[in-house]
């Protein structure tokens, strides 16, 4: 008899990939880290060989788990899109929905846009802000849902993994700039979580700075970065030719960037819907 390649353990191993933790994983999948485990035996028995490579903090793709994780990505994302092409049009509501500017690209271009076609009776209303503006909206229900990014270890309830990283610090390219006193920072705005953690570290280390640019644009800082006007703290997977991840300066703690829903949208289907499509689709 031919295999048969679940849905179910394709999404199970995409969200194993995607957060690096088999824990972690289940607790997004509400199931138990076993069925999470068998779940991923399973694939690789019809896989032919191993996708992950295990230890005790966490996980990384096979060369085996690499090919299928991008192979599978549009067949999870057909099968959602056909699922919801069945059911799409029995569904009308609003979402109020916050992104940080640091994410609003991806999500306005490579997510929304899927789901407002599989659910065109849903009103999507927009808001960027930095991530904790957006966690006090969220909890003060001015927001039904929001992609936010925190330090790793305070999960809520009412919150979704979508993706771990640990920030880097960056500079420009072709120059050095760590080794200055004062050290030149662009930052980000007062309530994101990556300013307070730059500026933290730095103060503990006893490093002097001196704030060159302040902007909650992304695009601003990186800017500022490449042009070699002064270092800053972004995600990994940001990182541009025209910079440099710089050694050196103090380790930051690992961060997660999460969906948050307001208590009151917690039985919401379009925004339980929307948390779905955020978990399969988003990316650093």
């Amino acid at each position: 008899m031919a295999a048969i390649l679940d849905i179910e353990l394709v999404r199970t191993f995409h969200a194993v990939a995607r957060i690096g933790k088999f824990s972690a994983a289940a607790l997004q999948l509400h199931k138990s880290p076993a069925a999470v485990s068998v779940h991923i035996q399973r694939l690789e028995t019809i896989a032919g060989g191993r996708l992950l490579n295990r230890d005790n903090q966490s996980v990384s793709l096979t060369a085996l788990g690499k090919r299928l994780l991008v192979s599978s990505a549009e067949l999870l994302a057909t099968h959602d899109r056909v699922l919801a092409d069945l059911q799409g049009k029995h569904l009308a509501g609003r979402i109020t929905l916050g992104v940080p500017d640091e994410y609003a690209t991806h999500v306005i271009r490579d997510i929304l846009p899927t789901f407002a076609a599989a659910w065109p009776n849903v009103v999507l209303e927009l808001k960027t802000e930095p991530s904790d503006a957006l966690r006090d909206l969220v909890q003060r229900g001015k927001l039904q849902a929001a992609v936010i990014a925190q330090p790793k270890g305070q999960l809520t309830a009412d919150a979704l993994v979508l993706v771990s990283t640990t920030p880097v610090w960056v500079g420009p390219a072709n120059a050095t700039l760590a080794s200055m006193d004062p050290l030149p920072l662009a930052v980000h705005a007062a309530q994101c979580p990556y300013r307070q953690a730059m500026l933290a570290s730095l103060q503990h280390s006893g490093r002097r700075t001196r704030v060159v640019l302040e902007s909650p644009s992304n695009q601003a800082v990186k800017a500022c970065v490449e042009a070699g006007l002064a270092i800053s703290l972004i995600d990994r997977a940001g990182v541009t030719a025209d910079m440099q991840i710089l050694d050196g300066l103090p380790a930051i703690a690992e961060h997660e960037v999460l969906f948050l829903r307001s208590p009151s949208a917690a039985d919401d289907e379009a925004v339980n819907l929307l948390s779905r499509a955020m978990q399969h689709a988003f990316r650093l």
